[in-house]
């Protein structure tokens, strides 16, 4: 088999950075934290929330930083090295970012089409508001889940021009493409959220609103589900456990700060999340006031936050098109960035174990990617689809992956000294024990009581009401189909292979590893 060719590096660290945070800044933070922290406790949800962002994000941001930089390959390659059975969690993990691509472009093309929207408030032209607009006039959403007959011309096109520009800037490589794109996102991303915040606290009943998402339950920490709860906030919102960092930091320079890193992309991505219930909460007490409820009346969480509440918003504030402008197009660029990630998982994967160049990877990738996209997500009943796959995908694939990865590393492969004095090597933060007991003791019990959690609430009564054989086709065999051809991908022969840094001669600007080092 052939080695690979010199990988493509960031071109600074800023670069990295930046495509870290975009990666983990998405449409989670937006619409899924206010609605946790507001159904776990209020302020109170900070405390586990911190707590879960230091006792599992970081140190899982630190172990895939250093697991991609070490080996540096995508997922696949990384945890062949790791141990020769683990390769199979490698592609286990770029087949989720597979299907979590094909449906995370139809969020982005909703975004898109209600950007346009927003200027006219084209959903006061249905008399029945904007959630008779959005699931009827504009979705089309068929009666029956899994009919797939009715084409969404309005979604289809949108839809088109995004993979379009997937393609384009991905074609243009790590450095002049995602890195740019990223510094260029990013600061629009907090500039557009910036004057939304300084607007919406200037609404009336903007303080009603604060003060339902901040007022502390401290009872409610008392509740096993507000930690779980946590946890899986931080879990799903730093885009760890299904290879995106393992495969961004694969191309990092090999004296780049590790620790360092994973603090500043952590506390970022924490920091957005805060400042997106800032400016949603505001709204909402806008909307409670001129509505004449409670906040609690109109709190809502994922779609139905963004394109039927927001809406409402919208045409009941003083400048409100510009005001949804600004909201949407948050939503396009955040959701963007991280849609970029998600690809490139499986682009780097493709690119280093068929020894493809980055074009061919790229076309043979995102082609048949967009095909399926488009086809399941531009019909009456790809919300549906949607909804059902994004469940069983996070909570039966990307936890169950990280749970797999964590526990390989630690516990079978025996890995974390090794890596802790990697990362230690270059990294202005050293990690002490508590990484360690973090990552084999912490990591693996909460992300184990997550799946226990999550099935017994998936046994007592079907999700979302679906019918059985619907959630068996969309999304128990979505989930474990991704395991399944993880396991076969692994199987394969290719034609390249990634080697150990353990037998290579170190690059001159790098830390000198040894084979003695490599231990079990």
């Amino acid at each position: 088999m052939a080695n690979q060719p010199p990988r493509e590096l960031w071109g600074t660290r800023l670069g990295f950075l930046m495509a870290a945070i975009g990666s983990a800044v998405g449409l989670g933070n937006i619409w899924r934290f206010p609605a946790v922290t507001y159904e776990n406790g209020g302020g109170a949800f900070i405390v586990p929330y911190l707590a879960a962002l230091l006792t599992a994000g970081i140190p899982l941001l630190i172990l895939e930083y250093t697991l991609g930089r070490r080996y540096r390959s995508s997922p696949p390659g990384a945890t062949r090295l790791v141990a020769r059975p683990a390769e199979a969690i490698g592609w286990w993990q770029v087949v989720i970012c597979f299907v979590i691509a094909a449906y995370y472009a139809a969020i982005l093309a909703w975004s898109v089409r209600y950007v346009g929207f927003s200027l006219n408030q084209a959903w006061e032209d249905n008399p029945d508001g904007s959630e008779a607009f959005f699931y009827n006039d504009f979705l089309k959403i068929a009666e029956t889940p899994g009919d797939l007959s009715t084409f969404v011309s309005g979604i289809f096109w949108p839809m088109l021009v995004i993979w379009l520009v997937t393609i384009v800037i991905l074609a243009l490589g790590v450095r002049r493409g995602i890195a740019t794109a990223n510094k260029i996102g990013i600061p629009l991303l907090v500039i557009f959220f910036l004057i939304l915040v300084v607007r919406a606290l200037t609404l009336d009943g903007a303080l009603d609103g604060l003060d339902a998402l901040f007022s502390p339950d401290w009872g409610a920490l008392g509740e096993g589900s507000v930690w779980v709860a946590a946890y899986g906030q931080i879990f799903f919102s730093l885009s760890v456990g299904f290879g995106i960092m393992i495969t961004y930091a694969s191309y990092l320079h090999r004296r780049s700060d590790l620790s360092g890193s994973a603090l500043v992309a952590g506390f970022a991505n924490s920091s957005f999340e805060i400042l997106a219930g800032i400016a949603v909460f505001a709204a909402l007490g806008f909307l409670a006031a001129e509505a004449g409820t409670g906040v609690g009346d109109v709190v809502a969480g994922g779609p139905g936050l963004s394109f039927v509440m927001f809406p409402q918003i919208i045409s009941e504030m003083p400048m409100g098109a510009l005001f949804g402008v600004l909201f949407f197009a948050s939503l396009v660029v955040a959701g963007f960035t991280s849609l970029l990630s998600i690809v490139q998982v499986v682009v780097s994967a493709v690119e280093d174990r068929m020894g493809l160049s980055r074009q061919a990877a790229v076309f043979a990738v995102t082609v048949p990617l967009a095909v399926i996209s488009i086809a399941l997500f531009s019909t009456g009943s790809g919300l549906y689809v949607l909804d059902v796959a994004d469940h069983f995908i996070n909570q039966y694939g990307i936890v169950l992956a990280g749970l797999a990865l964590v526990i390989t590393v630690s516990w079978v492969a025996r890995k974390l000294p090794l890596l802790q004095r990697d990362a230690d090597a270059t990294s202005a933060i050293a990690l002490g024990v508590w990484w360690r007991i973090c990552l084999s003791v912490v990591t693996p019990l909460v992300l184990g009581w997550m799946m226990v959690d999550s099935l017994s609430a998936e046994l007592d009564e079907n999700y979302g009401g679906y019918d059985t054989s619907f959630l068996l086709y969309s999304g128990w065999a979505v989930a474990g189909g991704a395991l399944l051809l993880g396991v076969l991908l692994s199987l394969l022969k290719w034609r390249s292979t990634p080697h150990s840094p353990d037998t290579e001669r170190p690059d001159a600007a790098g830390p000198r590893i040894t084979k003695n080092e490599g231990g079990r």
